[in-house]
């Protein structure tokens, strides 16, 4: 099978749900079509400690393929304030920021050409989510505060360590309507809150000064040259070719 570049997306539900209501991986998926191949590595009511148990199976060093690109979301399930008898996916500030170094730090070991973004922390809408939180659970304490100091948190490492970070933070809040139009249940994105992470992330990809550029009008097309057998023009005398067409989609991406 040939080779396209990977860009892998792992996280807790924020990403295991990229793939939902229009979520942000989806369109990341249809913006990178015959670009590069979006993996996957979402898993739901994950902290940072649950990932670093698994980081080295997800992310073996010796794969014969190291991503391009890895997408990290974490954090959100760390900010929950500690339950009574100790369960539960509460993580410590420092010891989240410490757990993201090691994260960053694995990813950026993988190859020379392995390139990270953190996502920081996204507001949540606290009256919506305990009217949907299940009543399976015990109580779940969120709030805007914990989120933000866990989205700075994420920040502050991101920067410590040169890596590229989208402060979903206050680019939700840039909205005015964004405690409404950006989560399904207060806590998970809607498909406008997933348009911002599209966007964040494709304007840091380029932005950036990788070598290679990852931005996806920078990436070749896999097999776009022209061809006979492509659609015929009015003419009847050539073809046209559909490869680099975008205009299926609901918005144009840039």
């Amino acid at each position: 099978m040939m080779g396209r570049p990977v860009f892998v997306l792992f996280g807790s539900s924020i990403v295991q749900y990229s793939f939902s209501n229009g979520g942000w991986g989806a369109t990341l998926t249809d913006v990178y079509a015959r670009k590069a191949d979006i993996v996957l590595r979402g898993y739901i009511a994950w902290n940072s400690r649950r990932a670093l148990q698994v980081i080295t199976k997800i992310f073996p060093k010796d794969s014969a393929v190291q991503p391009s690109l890895v997408v990290v979301y974490f954090g959100g399930n760390d900010s929950i304030a500690p339950h009574p008898s100790g369960l539960g996916p509460h993580v410590p500030l420092e010891e989240y920021m410490d757990n993201m170094r090691k994260i960053g730090e694995h990813l950026k070991s993988l190859s020379d050409k392995t390139r990270v973004i953190f996502l920081s922390c996204p507001p949540l809408n606290e009256e919506l989510l305990k009217k949907s939180t299940s009543t399976a659970l015990s109580e779940i304490v969120r709030t805007n505060e914990t989120c933000r100091l866990y989205s700075e948190a994420c920040i502050s490492v991101s920067k410590e360590m040169g890596i590229k970070v989208v402060d979903l933070w206050n680019a939700m809040q840039k909205r005015e309507d964004w405690a409404t139009a950006c989560f399904t249940d207060g806590l998970h994105l809607s498909e406008e809150g997933s348009n911002i992470v599209v966007e964040e992330i494709l304007r840091i990809l380029k932005e950036a000064e990788w070598d290679p550029c990852l931005h996806w009008k920078a990436m070749p097309t896999e097999f776009g040259e022209d061809s006979p057998y492509d659609l015929v023009a009015s003419s009847g005398k050539s073809t046209i070719n559909p490869s680099e067409w975008t205009f299926h989609r609901k918005r144009s991406w840039e």
